[in-house]
């Protein structure tokens, strides 16, 4: 039987300098903890998987709302593994983010990495609205099978809003019946690890970093927004966290130094 199960978030300033949860509703297999944060100002709040998802299937979601001024930090306490349904005629799963940040709020979307195992298929979309003084910070991490096998087939979408207009709208798909050449020197030239750091912060309308190579395999590009987006490959899981911390890093750095000039 496949799952349906929505987790919902919402952050809201508390009056004191910090934020407050008044909405974190777990779901299904999606258990929400509210975490530890390093920096009292903002509240964190960890993903942890209750049971084996997402199967062929199941319809999963996560809403996260950032009210006007609050901060908060979404992470999960371990990858996302898509599994192969029961049976010969298992419809793809979905998976759905969903994400709204008000005036002044900042979310930092930083799950751990979705792993398509061989034979599963995935349908996952993350949809943004960000109002014009919203910051963001979201991470995506795909690994195309695991250790020694085939990858399944996985659909990526990625749709961002700032004030109502279009900011990224940004497609991808990989494994069986995808469209040909997913595995070319054009597209993945062999690597099995994919991922992409989004940062959008209204600072950046008058400081944005130029284009840049962040390595072979890696580069940073600036939106038509306050926005940068890096993209990246990798042989692994680990080699790719490696080289989106350093970018995120580095970001970090220039958003800090065009607030203080």
């Amino acid at each position: 039987m496949s799952v349906r199960a929505t987790a919902r978030i919402t952050a809201v300033p508390d009056g004191r300098g910090s934020t407050a949860l008044p909405l974190l509703e777990s779901d299904g297999p999606l258990a929400l903890r509210r975490t530890r944060s390093p920096d009292s100002s903002y509240a964190r709040v960890t993903v942890v998987g209750a049971m084996s998802a997402p199967l062929g299937g199941d319809r999963l979601a996560v809403e996260v709302r950032a009210e006007a001024g609050a901060r908060v930090r979404v992470d999960a306490a371990a990858a996302t593994v898509a599994l192969p349904g029961a049976g010969p005629d298992a419809v793809p799963a979905s998976y759905d983010v969903r994400l709204s940040v008000g005036e002044g709020a900042e979310l930092h979307w930083l799950p751990e990495q979705l792993v398509s195992a061989c034979g599963s298929a995935l349908d996952m979309t993350t949809r943004a609205e960000l109002s014009p003084g919203a910051r963001l910070v979201l991470r995506e991490e795909q690994i195309l099978g695991r250790h020694g096998e085939a990858t399944g087939r996985l659909s990526t979408r990625l749709t961002v809003h700032r004030a109502g207009r279009p900011l990224l709208d940004q497609q991808l798909a990989y494994g069986p019946g995808a469209p040909g050449g997913w595995e070319g020197p054009a597209v993945l030239g062999g690597h099995r690890a994919v991922g992409q750091l989004l940062v959008v912060d209204p600072v950046f309308e008058e400081a944005l970093p130029a284009p840049r190579l962040l390595g072979p395999t890696a580069a940073l590009t600036p939106l038509a927004g306050p926005a940068v987006l890096v993209t990246a490959l990798a042989t692994d899981a680990r080699l790719l966290r490696a080289v989106l911390d350093e970018a995120l890093e580095g970001l970090s750095k220039d958003v800090n130094a065009a607030r203080e000039a």
